[in-house]
This record gives structure tokens, C-alpha cells and sequence, in this order.
């Protein structure tokens, strides 16, 4: 009953309307692990990256970096952003399904086939996996991802828009609403909720060719429905 009310709450809520940025004194914190360039370029330097996705985000919310899902770092709040990030050890994933148990609310990217450019060679330790590097989180949540059925740029929707994905996938699930033909799940786990989406590329409106002006857009308000 309550993964079909949350998706029938979230069916009510408004579509296509900009979300509006907090004021920098109510920014709530948002956790962000990622392997990807958003915070720094790829190369060694403490100077931002000037990602738009970093951008957008930091219009809502104090992004506070985390480098794993581990209980320490889930203290610092309730919102977490996992955008494509490396495999986590099973400790961390104990204490990752725990928060989001007892409350949390976390929006996973996860990409089955990344395409984001990358200058680091193959095999380099910092380079943006291939693919979402699972360990058994999606299926403990119910869902699974297999590898995209064609690659390349697609239109997808997200949060009732039109959006621009690279080589996105098809989520399964039997515990979780698939919406959007298989491209988000929208988990109620516990007292808390974990969003999936099936493509991070999305993000790097930078690169992509297409219509991309609703792609952060959307990202925005995913977050914003799981701040209710």
C-alpha cells in the first residue's frame, strides 16, 4: 500500500514547472558521491569544474561532497545524490539501505552504459566506471538493469519532461513502481524513499546534442519531490 500511494502521490504532484531556488540561508544540505567531473575537472586542481549540473544544484541545496555511503557521512542529512558512483563496500551498503530505512531520501544515477568523455585512459583508477558498478543494491531494493538495448542519444521522460539521455536502460522491478517505460523506479523502503534513474550521461548538458533545457530541470525537481 505504500508504493502505491507514494507513486500516486508523486502522480498528483505539478509537472513542468520550474523549481524554485532556495534562499542560501535555507539551502538544505545535499550529499553528492559521484565519479563523475562535477565538482572538479578531471584534471589535479581544487578549482571548480564549472559544471551547469553543479550549478543547478547549488541554486537549491549545500552540496557537501561524501567519498562513501558509510554512517559517518549519511549524518550529515536526509538528501543524498549518488550520481554513477563507484562500487561501495558491503558495510557501506548495510549502513546506506539503514538510512534510507530510518528516513533518508536518496536520487541513484545509475548508468548501465556511461558515455560521458573522459581524458583519463582505460583502466585508470579515477576514471568514471563503464557502467554502473553494482554490488547488490538494486536487486536487495527489488530492481534490476541490464545493459542498454541500443546506445546513443535517446528522448527519455523524467519528472513529466522530455529529457535528452546517452545509451540509458531499462530498469525491472518487482518491488518498486517502473515508470516511464522502465527508465525510473521510485522505491518507499522503510520510512524512507530512494529514487533510480537509469542514465547519469544526462547530465553533461555541456556535450550532449539535442534539447537539453529540460534535463536539469528535471533533475531539480526529482530532488525537490523527495525533500517532501
Amino acid at each position: 500500500m505504500l508504493l502505491v500511494g507514494g507513486a500516486a502521490a508523486w502522480a498528483l504532484m505539478p509537472r513542468n514547472e520550474a523549481v524554485e531556488p532556495h534562499a542560501e540561508v535555507q539551502r538544505p544540505v545535499l550529499m553528492l558521491l559521484t565519479t563523475l567531473p562535477l565538482l572538479f575537472p578531471e584534471q589535479f586542481t581544487l578549482e571548480s569544474s564549472g559544471s551547469k549540473a553543479l550549478t543547478a544544484l547549488e541554486t537549491r541545496y549545500r552540496v557537501v561532497p561524501i567519498g562513501t555511503t558509510d554512517a559517518a557521512s549519511l549524518k550529515q542529512g536526509r538528501l543524498l545524490l549518488l550520481a554513477h558512483p563507484l562500487a561501495q563496500p558491503a558495510d557501506a551498503l548495510v549502513d546506506l539501505d539503514r538510512w534510507v530505512r530510518r528516513g533518508g531520501r536518496v536520487l541513484l544515477l545509475a548508468d548501465p552504459k556511461l558515455d560521458w568523455p573522459s581524458e583519463r585512459s582505460l583502466g585508470d583508477k579515477l576514471r568514471p566506471p563503464p557502467s554502473f558498478a553494482d554490488t547488490g543494491l538494486l536487486k536487495h531494493w527489488g530492481l534490476a538493469l541490464p545493459p542498454p538495448a541500443e546506445s546513443g542519444p535517446q528522448q527519455r521522460e523524467l519528472a513529466g519532461r522530455q529529457i535528452v539521455t546517452v545509451s540509458s536502460g531499462t530498469l525491472a522491478g518487482s518491488s518498486c513502481p517502473v515508470a516511464s517505460g522502465g527508465f525510473v523506479a521510485r522505491c518507499r523502503i522503510g520510512r524512507g524513499e530512494a529514487v533510480v534513474v537509469a542514465d547519469a550521461d544526462f547530465l553533461n548538458v555541456e556535450k550532449i546534442d539535442g534539447p537539453i533545457d529540460a534535463n536539469l530541470d528535471a533533475l531539480l525537481t526529482e530532488l525537490a519531490q523527495l525533500e517532501r
